[in-house]
């Protein structure tokens, strides 16, 4: 399998992306306190974040005919939620500011206009527009990192989408999405991580949630599968205004990155190569293995033989220090002292490796009681 490159991982690995989205509600001073009252939680926690708004040219993305239409819930909230350029260049000002980082999801292509503008270092893809190749074309000439939702779309549309990115070497990672809000824990289909790993495996892949019952359980089997990017809507309780049951609030991000620090700790973070075995462990499983013991007197000269090692000798605990045990390959050593029934056998009645080699001898020295 593939490994990420290093430039992907710098960029999306352990990356936390709140949605801000239109939650703002056409508000600068709400816009700001989500800002606000978020990124306190993020320092707090010690986690890479980015706060994401969304960018429409709301007078072109809407169609003359139906501006101001009340009946279609799109158009009203695009509509009830427009914010001035000047509100959006605080909010990004804001964001640097508490130490996040800025991105956005543009819905067209003035607004990829608009995200190099205000210099985003991350621009994301929505679900729905994974199959609208005119403002991918535009996105991918800014050849900024780009995050795409996976949410509706099919195996062909992400595998033509990841060529796509891939041929222009342009950093992408995909995250897994069920586009339902909210999804209950019955729909969130966490195998797909395991599907987008093995599928796109030069690629980070991540989790962007709407699920709203839990914020640990999902993320301790998202990080354990291997997503390493996550994504959620956030919001804060205020003004009077009704949450949606998808979107998170400061404490509830706040349990989600507790399950992420969690999941890092239980996982142990090296899944490239063996890892390291504490000295406590190896004490302990020391303790455990069985010691070599004579069924016999013997003596000097005695030829230790494997095919009748269970003929003159037993094993048993505890493993004394000094003794030779069953992790020891006993053929060919010679006694050079006398053993009695039941003695238990060490370095000092043989000769080999065991008692001359200065390393093996000071480690079976030092191990057992």
């Amino acid at each position: 399998m593939d490994k990420v490159n290093q430039r992907d991982k710098d960029l999306f690995e352990n990356l936390f992306v709140l949605e801000l989205a239109n939650n703002h509600w056409g508000s600068l001073e709400r816009g700001l306190k989500i800002i606000r009252d978020h990124s306190a939680i993020v320092r707090f926690n010690n986690v890479k974040a980015a706060i994401k708004l969304q960018f429409r040219d709301v007078d072109e993305f809407i169609h003359p005919e139906f501006r101001g239409n009340q009946d279609l819930r799109y158009v009203k909230k695009t509509e009830d939620t427009k914010l001035s350029h000047d509100d959006f260049a605080k909010m990004v000002e804001e964001i640097k500011y508490r130490s996040c980082i800025p991105m956005a999801t543009p819905f067209d292509e003035a607004s990829v206009d608009l995200c190099v503008e205000f210099d985003m270092p991350i621009i994301k893809i929505a679900s729905s527009d994974v199959n609208d190749w005119v403002l991918i074309e535009k996105i991918a000439s800014t050849r900024k990192p780009t995050i795409v939702s996976s949410g509706g779309a099919s195996e062909k549309d992400l595998d033509d989408l990841v060529q796509f990115f891939e041929k222009r070497d342009i950093p992408l990672a995909i995250n897994h999405c069920v586009s339902l809000y909210p999804s209950e824990d019955g729909e969130l289909e966490l195998d797909q991580i395991d599907y987008l790993r093995n599928r796109y495996p030069s690629h980070v892949i991540g989790f962007s949630t709407h699920e709203y019952s839990d914020w640990f359980s999902s993320m301790l089997i998202s990080f354990g599968k291997g997503a390493r990017t996550w994504e959620r809507h956030i919001d804060i309780d205020h003004d009077s205004v009704t949450v949606s049951p998808y979107c998170s609030l400061p404490s509830q991000c706040d349990s989600w990155y507790k399950a992420f620090h969690k999941a890092r700790d239980m996982c142990g973070g090296c899944s490239s190569s063996r890892r390291i075995i504490p000295k406590q462990e190896t004490e302990y499983l020391n303790a455990l293995v069985r010691g070599a013991y004579s069924r016999r007197d013997l003596e000097p000269g005695y030829v230790i033989d494997k095919h009748s090692f269970e003929k003159d000798f037993y094993l048993a605990i505890p493993l004394h220090k000094g003794q030779l045990s069953c992790r020891e390959v006993m053929n060919g050593e010679k006694l050079i002292a006398p053993i009695k029934a039941h003695e238990r056998l060490t370095i000092e009645h043989v000769d080999g490796p065991y008692s001359e080699d200065p390393s093996l001898k000071k480690l079976i020295l030092n191990r057992g009681v």
